[in-house]
């Protein structure tokens, strides 16, 4: 509801929240994380292109969520190689190549195979960490979900400030979706994707300080890190909306908010992101507390 009090039109939510003419890509847009944060954005504007490796998902999320033609374009892609990022990069500068991109969201992740880390030796530690681990596995998951942050941030740079200097007062975003696993010091029983988070939060300083501090880019490079969200990584699937749900009696006493993330919580936080023009190199932390509860 717009206020009726001239003074105070700059407050308003289709103020602050505006993404209208503004373009956007989603890494993993079909399901999960990625699909809160698509409708978040093309509820309130923007024109979102989805990428991922699952053209009939990428396609459903067009049919069903779509504010209008072209509002959602979905590009199956690969973004785990600098060919895929190269082909992903032409591809939406073809098509937007007068305004650019506007926003950036890195949100494409794998987690990695599961160890027991409970241990009453030294033996028994080797037997559950090492013997059953690989470096394959730990290296598809850097590759991932830090390497690719990496290579598609840097590859999308120049249509990024592009669509910086064609807007007086707006600044391009990249958002990375990392994760708490990053923050905590637990393993969860993921060593290599918890380290992959950690490595994903810091790379999201790094770039914003090697990028855009001082150097004149008008890009602004931050990170959500969420907590427990239903998606296919957490709920092992979706339905035919693409959507997953997690039990909320499962999380009341693990969660100091008692309950999993939602869809509008994730929503709010890509949104204060994307639009709010002061806010830099951070990393946005959206659990409900459980990093408060648990611990550093």
């Amino acid at each position: 509801m717009s206020s009726s009090n001239p003074a105070n039109k700059n407050f308003t939510r289709e103020h602050l929240f505006d993404c209208k003419g503004r373009v956007a890509l989603v890494t993993g847009g079909g399901s999960g994380i990625g699909l809160m944060i698509t409708q978040a954005l093309v509820a309130n504007g923007a024109k979102v292109y989805i990428t991922g490796r699952t053209e009939e998902k990428l396609d459903r999320v067009v049919e069903k969520y779509s504010e209008g033609k072209d509002s959602i374009i979905a590009i199956p892609s690969d973004i785990t190689s600098k060919e895929g990022i190269k082909k992903l990069v032409s591809e939406i500068e073809s098509q937007e190549s007068n305004g650019g991109l506007h926003i950036l969201v890195n949100n494409a992740g794998i987690s990695g195979s599961t160890v027991e880390t409970a241990a009453k030796s030294a033996e028994e530690a080797k037997n559950n960490l090492f013997d059953p681990s690989t470096f394959e596995d730990w290296t598809d998951v850097f590759r991932t979900n830090v390497s690719q942050l990496f290579f598609t941030t840097t590859a999308f740079l120049p249509l990024l400030q592009k669509a910086s200097e064609k807007e007086h007062g707006w600044s391009s975003t990249v958002i990375n979706v990392t994760s708490i696993s990053g923050l905590v010091k637990s393993s969860q029983h993921h060593f290599q994707y918890n380290a992959s988070k950690a490595a994903a939060n810091h790379l999201t300083r790094m770039l914003a300080n090697e990028l855009t501090v001082g150097n004149g880019l008008l890009v602004r490079i931050n990170a959500i890190a969420p907590g427990v969200f239903p998606s296919e990584m957490t709920a092992g699937e979706s339905g035919q909306d693409q959507k997953s749900a997690l039990s909320k009696e499962k999380y009341e006493e693990k969660i100091p908010a008692g309950r999993p993330g939602r869809d509008q919580d994730m929503a709010q936080a890509v949104l204060s992101l994307a639009c709010n023009q002061y806010v830099n190199g951070e990393v946005y932390v959206v659990d409900g507390a459980y990093t408060l509860a648990v611990g550093k």
